[in-house]
């Protein structure tokens, strides 16, 4: 998702696609461990829309205007 996109978005929704990304992630890291993980790009994308979406909350938080 873009930054945009985010925005547009509740942070109760924010919260949510943030935990069922921090689940894939989880699921991610234990195939990884396992080698069953095939696209291990996959990681680094989980992490940065996880990245992207605490990064919008935290605007919200300290009022940072869209930009």
């Amino acid at each position: 998702m873009k930054a945009n996109e985010i925005r547009e978005l509740t942070t109760s929704e924010i919260e949510q696609k943030v935990q069922s990304l921090k689940e894939e992630l989880f699921n991610l890291r234990f195939q990884l461990a396992t080698g069953q993980l095939e696209n291990t790009a996959r990681v680094r994308e989980v992490k940065k829309g996880i990245a992207r979406l605490k990064t919008v909350v935290r605007e919200r938080e300290i009022g940072i205007a869209n930009r």
